[in-house]
């Protein structure tokens, strides 16, 4: 069994101004939480900091602060502001990295991409470490699908893709779709390394006091940030379709979830100056953990009408708490999803209105997505993390591969 791990902070300390987090801010905690559990005192923290240095944090510091985001995501909501950077300057002081002696066979997880546009840095810390590489890759999107990324996203993903290939000992990736699309990076950069799939796990969600969830009407949930490939156009258009043709009583209300992105002016148009849209559809920039436990207990499905996916863990939270799932049909959703969500083609609106109006009124589908919901099994983090630590002691006993 390995001597030293040592988890990468990064993202999360780079975040310490923002009130609610990302999926990968998810992700990151969870790598914190599950190694810890594992590995206690042998499990050691770093980050590349806010301030330009690397190096070990203190871990009793590093504990707190975990301790203290998990606290703020539980029940901050995201329209808030920013932090200011006086606000949050003694945190970042309190989590200074220290240089630390490396101990010549530990293995450097890193769970999310920050940093990875620079391989120099990434060169020289494993070489201050003297340790072997574990990075976990969640999508290659921004390099497959360059329509949908941020301006110059589709080159940045690729320096961190070429990073990720040149240097890591060994990767997970959270679904297979996700290693098909790697293995040709791998291939290019004549690496031969071990890559192991381990979904995303969902965490346990409490159901809220019952007299508040019948007070709800029903809606139904679509969460991601608001950007091209997500596809919110699409539920737009359909319910302003709706709200032009039908009653109001026969009109679902719509509530979107998520921060807005980029390239998506056609969409906060729409949610900011359509009149037929007030009243039946509802943005949240963000919201609390309590909020959104809330939300998808009481959907009558989550909708997830995107392009592409690198995992989908709207689709397995949403089933791990009994909600039905809309979706696209892309691999990885189908991977999150199994046989369970009724999937659609993202471009097909008369079908996503008449599963809606299905759901709405309770129809047969939705009857036949709740029958195929017992044979659903949710992922759990712990599954996640075991097969992390199998990668780690894997790569414990091998030769690094680097080149």
């Amino acid at each position: 069994m390995t001597s030293t791990v040592i988890l990468d902070l990064s993202r999360l300390i780079s975040r310490v101004r923002h009130h609610t987090p990302s999926g990968v801010d998810r992700v990151e905690m969870a790598y914190a939480r599950g190694l810890d559990a594992y590995y206690g005192e042998r499990l050691q923290f770093a980050a590349v900091h806010p301030f330009g240095l690397h190096g070990r944090l203190p871990r009793t510091a590093a504990l707190r602060f975990l301790d203290a985001l998990e606290r703020r995501w539980e029940s901050e909501e995201g329209e808030r502001g920013q932090r200011s950077y006086w606000e949050v300057l003694p945190t970042l002081i309190g989590l200074l990295p220290r240089r630390a002696a490396p101990t010549g066979d530990g293995v450097y997880v890193q769970a999310s991409p920050h940093h990875l546009t620079r391989p120099a840095l990434v060169r020289r810390i494993l070489a201050r470490e003297q340790a072997r590489f574990l990075c976990l890759v969640h999508d290659l999107i921004p390099i497959e699908y360059p329509e949908y990324a941020r301006p110059n996203g589709a080159r940045l993903h690729r320096k961190r893709i070429e990073t990720v290939a040149a240097l890591a000992d060994g990767l997970i990736v959270n679904s297979a779709a996700t290693g098909v699309s790697l293995r040709p990076w791998l291939l290019k950069a004549g690496r031969d390394v071990p890559v192991h799939v381990a979904l995303l796990g969902t965490q346990a969600i409490e159901p809220p006091p019952a007299a508040q969830a019948e007070q709800l009407p029903p809606y139904f949930l679509c969460v991601g940030t608001i950007e091209p490939r997500k596809n919110h156009l699409l539920l737009l258009n359909l319910w302003r379709q709706m709200a032009e043709t039908q009653a109001p009583e026969s009109i679902p209300r719509l509530v979107i979830v998520g921060r807005r992105g980029w390239e998506n002016e056609q969409v906060v148009d729409m949610l900011e100056r359509c009149p037929a849209l007030r009243g039946h559809v509802e943005e949240l920039n963000g919201c609390s953990d309590e909020r959104m436990h809330e939300l998808l207990h009481g959907a009558r499905a989550l909708l997830l009408p995107s392009f592409a996916e690198g995992y989908g863990m709207p689709v397995a939270e949403a089933l791990s708490v009994g909600t039905p799932v809309i979706c696209s049909d892309l691999p990885a959703l189908r991977e999150a999803g199994g046989s369970v969500p009724d999937f659609l083609d993202p471009l097909d609106g008369p079908a996503w209105k008449s599963d809606i109006l299905d759901y709405f009124a309770m129809g047969p589908r939705h009857a036949a997505q709740m029958a195929r919901m017992a044979t659903w099994h949710s992922p759990s983090w712990e599954e996640h993390i075991h097969i992390v630590c199998q990668a780690i002691e894997d790569l414990q006993r091998r030769p690094a591969a680097r080149g």
